[in-house]
């Protein structure tokens, strides 16, 4: 006799996406994810900021902006496995036939894979996916036999400064990052409130009001996707983003590589044929905001800082030059230098015998 009360009906949930076009406020942050839908090879989108920022609810609008693009979250408590896969290779012991066991890369392939709180993730995972997101390809190896597939996404990894950075080599990889602050314009709070209480009472409906601009931008992401490659960058724009990576004292040659794929990204985006040095300055801030030295600032080549008072030429007469100088107290910085201390005489313990002559 079945029991009644086990006879439960599961209705199938469905989650509609927030459309990228009713986003408010957020003009940089669709910018760079723009960039990176039409080149994956930028290597993503690092977005920091405090909760409730639309952090994720941009990042599954991208995914639902693209034709047919799979949305992968990678949870915290992933396997390395889980990540990029692996081999079954007790198939080639018993039929010859290598199988991969196809990881989180492989399913979001074409898509977007979204990492929430990715300063929280060990740095072996987080240099594996960022891997494989700037190279477009996933490595799979296990005992001595290795495959390869196609893995290009989108990466979009967001963070709370409050909760802990990631390590300067690993931000370096991102390709884009950009930090988003609390809304402080009280219109525009009314805003952001009009369109999410919208969407919560009626997606459809705000779908439907977004849907000719969805389409539009849809199409426009496409159509740049494809003109990639009939783009080239010209001796100057080379040049420039060379000045501006120069200028912002980054370490390599990663920023001048991100900034020039950029750059040719919003050139095809607004449906241009060549990459001027304005398409560098648009995109060079959110290349080169995370690989600047901390404090430092992008200072133009062979300009004093402002910061640095100009030194009048007759008092450098009077200052002793770097060969007369005395020398300088190596040794831990900040450490004070050496003292002469006197000594006294160590007088008889109680308890221990007279030392012998």
């Amino acid at each position: 006799m079945s029991n009644p009360e086990l006879n439960i009906s599961m209705e199938p949930a469905t989650r509609a996406a927030f459309p990228f076009t009713a986003l408010v406020g957020q003009p940089a942050l669709q910018r760079a994810l723009q960039l990176a839908a039409i080149d994956p090879g930028i290597g993503g989108v690092l977005i920091s900021g405090p909760r409730g920022t639309a952090k994720s609810t941009a990042a599954r609008a991208l995914a639902a902006l693209l034709p047919g693009a799979p949305f992968v979250t990678l949870p915290l408590a992933a396997s390395l496995e889980q990540l990029v896969g692996t081999l079954n290779v007790e198939d080639v012991l018993r039929d010859g036939q290598v199988r991969l066991a196809p990881g989180l890369v492989a399913r979001a392939h074409k898509g977007v894979l979204y990492v929430d709180e990715v300063n929280l993730l060990p740095d072996a995972l987080v240099d594996a996916l960022l891997d494989v997101a700037a190279s477009g390809v996933n490595t799979v190896e296990r005992d001595g036999i290795s495959q390869q597939h196609a893995a290009r996404f989108v990466l979009v990894g967001t963070m709370n400064p409050e909760e802990g950075e990631l390590r300067p080599q690993l931000l370096d990889r991102f390709g884009l990052s950009l930090v988003l602050a609390n809304p402080v314009d009280a219109q525009q709070r009314t805003d952001i409130l009009r369109a999410r209480l919208g969407f919560d009472e009626n997606p459809a409906a705000l779908g439907e009001q977004h849907a000719q601009a969805q389409g539009a931008l849809s199409a426009a992401l496409v159509a740049a996707r494809a003109a990639l490659p009939r783009l080239s960058w010209s001796d100057a724009v080379l040049h420039h983003a060379a000045v501006c990576a120069m200028a912002a004292g980054v370490d390599g040659m990663r920023a001048d590589l991100v900034m020039l794929r950029a750059a040719r990204a919003l050139a095809a985006l607004e449906g241009r044929s060549e990459v001027t040095v304005d398409d560098v300055d648009a995109v060079a801030e959110l290349a080169l905001a995370h690989r600047r030295p901390e404090g430092g600032a992008a200072q133009p080549p062979g300009k004093a800082s402002a910061s640095q008072p100009r030194q009048n030429p007759e008092r450098l007469q009077d200052q002793p030059s770097a060969a007369s100088a005395p020398p300088v107290p190596q040794g831990d910085w900040g450490a004070l230098p050496a003292q002469p201390e006197g000594t006294t005489k160590v007088q008889r313990i109680a308890g221990w015998p007279p030392k012998k002559a």
